[in-house]
């Protein structure tokens, strides 16, 4: 369960921020209401087809961020503190 959190944590962390209020209700919506974080990892990293109730951009963001383009180390979640910055 570790590796689900690192990715919702890290995502969030570099996503929050710039994200619509529209897009911010998609991802509580995301995160709440799947019974099972595994699935959204398994949705994200392209493992299983997403629901189509689920298939949106946040989803689409998710499933990018996934990918790890940029060959990024991530292997703990990040500190909380980023809920606390102001928006950039």
């Amino acid at each position: 369960l570790i590796l689900v959190h690192s990715l919702s944590s890290l995502f969030a962390k570099e996503n929050l921020n710039r994200m619509s209020e529209q897009q911010l209700n998609l991802y509580d919506r995301l995160i709440n209401e799947p019974s099972n974080d595994w699935d959204i990892y398994y949705w994200a990293t392209e493992a299983k087809p997403t629901p189509a109730e689920f298939e949106n951009d946040v989803m689409a963001m998710l499933r990018e961020f996934a990918k790890n383009k940029k060959r990024e180390q991530r292997l703990r979640q990040p500190d909380l503190e980023y809920l606390f910055e102001p928006p950039r």
